[in-house]
C-alpha cells in the first residue's frame, strides 16, 4: 500500500512537472513521439500490405501449383541471363501435365507476350469512347475457370467448344465493365482490344484483393482465339490444380515429366520453375521481415534521441531541485525514495510521449484507410510502442536518479 501510494504521488509530481514546463517537456519527448509514430505507421502499412498480399495469394488456390519457365515470386526484375534465355513452356506441356500426371485434377494454360524480352507492348481495351489501358489480357483454355476459381458476376465462362472453334468471345473483370460500360451490362456487347473485336459473354465478380496480377482489370479470351490474332505471343503460364492432399506428390510428378519433356540431363538443375502460393507468401514474408527490421532501426534512432533528451532534462531537473532534494533527505527521505521519484518522472515523461505517438499513428492509419491504402495496427504493436517508450525513460532516467540520490543533504541545503 505504501509503495502504491508513493508511486501515485510520484506520478502526480511528474505530471505537475510536465504541466509547469509544457514546451520543454514536449520538446524533450519529441524524439520519442516521432520514433513511435514512424515505427507504428510504417509497420501498420507493411502489415496491411502483407495481409492483402497473403489473401491475394490464397485466392489463387491452396491446391494450385504455378509452372513457368522460372520461379514465380517477388523477383523485382532480377532475372539471371540464364533465366531470360530459357525456352518457354508450351501448350502441349500443359496438356501433358493434365493427361499424364494422375495427382492433377485440372490444368489452366495461359498465353501472353514473351517475358524478359524488353518492354512489353501495352494493349488497350475500348468501347464507345471509353478506354482502359492497364489491362491483364491473356488467352486461356476452358479449365481456367475451375483452376482459378473464377466467380461470375454476370454471364458465363467460355467452353472447350468455343476455344476449339476460335470463337472471339471474352470474359472481363469487374473494373473493366465498370469503366467501359458505365451504368449498363457488358454482356453480349462488343469490346475492342487493340483492334481486335470480341463479344463479352461473362463478367467476373469483384475480387477482395487486387494487389497481384491484373486483378479486376482481367480480360480472358479462348486460347486458340488469342493465338489466332497474336501467333507471336507464345509465352505460357501453367497452373496445375492438384487433388486435395496431393500437392507435394503432384509437384514431384510434374517436375519429372517436364525434365523428361525438356530433355534436362540428370546432372543439370531444372530449367523451369514450380511454385505455390505458400512459397510465394514465405518469400514475401522474408522481404517484409527485412523491411520491418529497417523500420525498427529508424524508429530506434528517434527513441535514442528522445532518451538522450530525457536524460538531459532530468539532469537539469536535479540541478534545479537540489535544495528540494536536500530538504527531503533532511526530513528522512531515503536514497531509494529519491531515485524512485526521478525514475518515475522519466518513465511518465517518455510514456506520455509514447501515448501521443500511438494516438498520432492511429489517426494516420485511419486516414490511410480513407484513401484505400492497406493499414493494419494490431493491439500488440500499440502495447509494444507504449512499453518501449516507457523503457526508454527507465533506461535513461537511471543516471539522473542515481545522481540525485547521491547528493549530500548538507551541501544540497546550502545550494542556491
Amino acid at each position: 500500500m505504501i509503495h502504491r501510494k508513493l508511486l501515485t504521488e510520484n506520478i502526480k509530481m511528474a505530471f505537475e512537472t510536465v504541466r509547469t514546463h509544457k514546451v520543454r517537456s514536449f520538446l524533450t519527448v519529441l524524439g520519442v513521439v516521432i520514433g513511435v509514430t514512424v515505427a507504428i505507421v510504417v509497420s501498420s502499412v507493411l502489415l496491411g500490405f502483407q495481409n492483402n498480399i497473403q489473401e491475394s495469394l490464397n485466392d489463387f488456390g491452396i491446391n494450385n501449383l504455378f509452372v513457368f519457365k522460372f520461379d514465380v515470386g517477388f523477383h523485382f526484375g532480377r532475372l539471371t541471363p540464364e533465366e531470360r534465355a530459357r525456352k518457354s513452356l508450351t501448350y502441349e506441356d500443359g496438356i501433358a501435365i493434365k493427361e499424364q500426371v494422375p495427382s492433377v485434377k485440372e490444368v489452366s494454360i495461359e498465353a501472353f507476350p514473351r517475358v524478359g524480352q524488353g518492354q512489353q507492348q501495352i494493349r488497350t481495351a475500348r468501347h464507345k469512347g471509353h478506354e482502359l489501358s492497364n489491362i491483364n489480357y491473356t488467352g486461356a483454355n476452358a479449365g481456367y475457370a475451375e483452376v482459378q476459381n473464377a466467380r461470375m458476376k454476370d454471364g458465363r465462362f467460355f467452353t472447350d467448344t468455343e476455344d476449339l472453334h476460335r470463337a472471339d468471345v471474352a470474359v472481363i473483370g469487374f473494373n473493366v465493365e465498370k469503366t467501359l460500360y458505365p451504368g449498363e451490362s457488358a454482356i453480349d456487347k462488343p469490346i475492342d482490344i487493340s483492334g481486335v473485336t470480341y463479344t463479352v459473354i461473362g463478367v467476373l465478380e469483384k475480387k477482395k484483393n487486387t494487389n497481384l496480377g491484373g486483378g479486376d482489370n482481367d480480360i480472358t479470351v479462348p486460347y486458340r482465339s488469342y493465338r489466332k490474332h497474336y501467333p507471336q505471343d507464345d509465352e505460357h503460364f501453367i497452373t496445375a490444380m492438384a487433388y486435395p492432399g496431393m500437392k507435394s506428390i503432384a509437384e514431384d510428378q510434374i517436375r519429372g515429366l517436364l525434365r523428361q519433356r525438356r530433355r534436362v540431363p540428370l546432372s543439370m538443375p531444372d530449367n523451369f520453375g514450380i511454385s505455390s502460393a505458400e512459397q510465394a507468401g514465405k518469400q514475401f514474408n522474408q522481404i517484409m521481415s527485412g523491411i520491418l527490421m529497417l523500420v525498427v532501426g529508424i524508429g530506434s534512432i528517434g527513441l535514442l534521441v528522445g532518451g538522450v533528451g530525457v536524460m538531459n532534462i532530468m539532469l537539469m531537473g536535479v540541478t534545479e531541485r537540489t535544495r528540494e532534494i536536500g530538504v527531503r533527505k533532511a526530513i528522512g527521505a531515503r536514497k531509494l525514495d529519491i531515485s524512485f521519484q526521478f525514475i518515475t518522472e522519466a518513465v511518465t515523461l517518455t510514456g506520455l510521449g509514447g501515448a501521443i505517438g500511438v494516438l498520432l499513428s492511429l489517426g494516420i492509419s485511419f486516414l490511410l484507410h480513407l484513401i484505400d491504402l492497406p493499414s493494419y495496427v494490431p493491439v500488440g504493436v500499440v502495447l509494444l510502442g507504449l512499453g518501449v517508450s516507457s523503457s526508454v525513460g527507465l533506461f535513461f532516467g537511471i543516471y539522473p536518479a542515481v545522481k540525485a540520490a547521491r547528493l549530500d543533504p548538507v551541501v544540497a541545503l546550502r545550494y542556491e
